[in-house]
């Protein structure tokens, strides 16, 4: 049953706001191609986010081990970076989704109320984060799979009509950078951390309680008990999500020929669910949209939270302080949210960009090096892996900035179009040098 509301809980942290505008748009572009794309989409949007899940299970600690291979200096940067652009960025979106979606179809009120409620009810779940196991294994999570699976199904099942062939010139590159605007590598890095100290809370309630009758939880290793949760959670939330995504993308195919492909993500969404809902729609899509929002939100607040009280914890602080610095903090993530959370979504997903091709290879390459084994693993690796990937991938993050000069330096590399020209280096360099280590051996 644990492992079970883990798996809810961890689902509803990953379904954000960008997990519920961004498949609807790719469907209605792909059309015909709608199969591609979802590829795409789930390779990026949840097999490397999950691989970020996995690595936390072996690892147990937080966003600074991910870097600790490379040193003190890299993890803080790494962890700086990371949550400066969760708190900036996809915590806002959610703010901002949530007034497009679940308050301007039924009041005319601006963004800056919407984002001051919004936060203050983030701020309240994060200060009370021992609940939030609770709070999202048995409310959210249900809720937002109901609301889904009406979607999904009433599309599934509607008449099948011709579909158009598709606008896009790549498609399954530009579903594989979509995936990006999700942020749920990131979240996976952040969340992930939530996710194991609220399993950790958890455990300490029921081993505390003489009433604990669990004996399995007492005879297991804690270590091993809190990988298998994890990793269980894990599994089920890729599942899930893929289902889902798939479903919306079909969704969206199916509904391009009601709706204007001009139109905004956050737009399509509610001619896509106006279709296939009917009058029941607006309710259905706000109470949908704020709940998927609310648990990423508060995720990322909590999250950040987190790991900084953690440097304040231990005997050379007063009693309570690690308490005071994690108030502060939430508060202070809350803030810079009502601030963002002012700007609308197509706004932030524009200024997301430049961030997301700067950071999200180097996070790729940490979670899927930390559930290598550690014989391929190595600091050298690490070292390795990171430098050339930054090498390679700033072209395309000046491209990403307005100046693509660079471009043609790496437009010679496999899978460049796509881009992901890093890819190739960052393997080979790996490769390069495990088989140095492995020839130093022998000498």
């Amino acid at each position: 049953m644990k492992k079970l509301l883990a798996a809810f809980a961890l689902f509803s942290l990953f379904f954000g706001a960008g997990n519920l505008i961004l498949p609807p748009y790719l469907g209605v572009q792909a059309g015909a191609d709608w199969a591609l794309v979802a590829f795409g989409f789930v390779i990026s949007a949840v097999l490397i986010p999950i691989l970020g899940i996995f690595a936390h299970a072996k690892l147990q600690g937080t966003i600074y081990d991910f870097g600790a291979p490379l040193g003190k200096v890299f993890s803080l940067t790494y962890a700086a970076l990371i949550y400066g652009i969760a708190l900036a960025l996809p915590a806002p979106r959610t703010a901002s989704v949530t007034h497009e979606m679940a308050i301007m179809p039924f009041a005319d009120s601006p963004y800056w109320l919407t984002s001051l409620v919004y936060f203050s009810l983030v701020l309240l779940a994060a200060l009370n984060r021992s609940k939030l196991l609770d709070l999202f294994g048995k409310i959210t999570t249900p809720g937002i799979l109901i609301v889904l699976t009406a979607l999904i199904g009433m599309a599934v099942f509607a008449p099948e009509v011709a579909l158009a062939p598709t606008t896009m010139e790549n498609p399954f590159g530009s579903s594989l950078l979509e995936g990006y605007q999700t942020f749920d590598a990131i979240a996976a890095v952040v969340i992930g951390g939530v996710l194991l100290v609220s399993i950790q809370k958890m455990q300490a309630k029921d081993n505390a309680s003489p009433a604990n009758t669990d004996q399995a939880n007492q005879s297991t290793n804690p270590y091993d008990l809190q990988k298998s949760t994890v990793r269980f959670a894990a599994v089920f939330s890729a599942i899930a999500l893929s289902a889902i995504y798939v479903g919306l993308i079909y969704a969206g195919a199916q509904s391009q020929g009601n709706i204007d492909l001009e139109s905004s993500r956050s737009e399509i969404l509610q001619a896509m669910a106006k279709l296939f809902l009917g009058n029941t729609a607006p309710v259905g899509l706000g109470i949908l949209v704020a709940l998927a929002c609310f648990t990423t939100a508060t995720g990322i607040v909590t999250g950040t939270a987190d790991f900084v009280a953690s440097y304040f914890e231990g005997p050379a602080y007063a009693p309570g302080t690690a308490r005071k610095v994690f108030i502060s903090v939430a508060i202070a993530g809350a803030i810079l949210g009502v601030l963002m959370g002012q700007f609308p979504v197509v706004y932030i997903i524009a200024i997301a960009v430049p961030a997301l091709v700067f950071i999200y290879p180097t996070t790729i390459i940490l979670m899927a090096l930390h559930v290598l084994p550690a014989s391929w693993a190595t600091p050298k690796a690490f070292k390795a892996a990171v430098l050339v990937c930054f090498v390679v991938n700033t072209p395309a993050f000046l491209d990403s900035l307005g100046y693509p000069t660079l471009q043609a330096a790496t437009a010679f590399l496999p899978l460049s179009s796509q881009g992901l020209a890093w890819v190739l280096p960052v393997l080979l360099s790996v490769v390069g040098v495990k088989i140095f280590d492995v020839f130093l051996i022998k000498k």
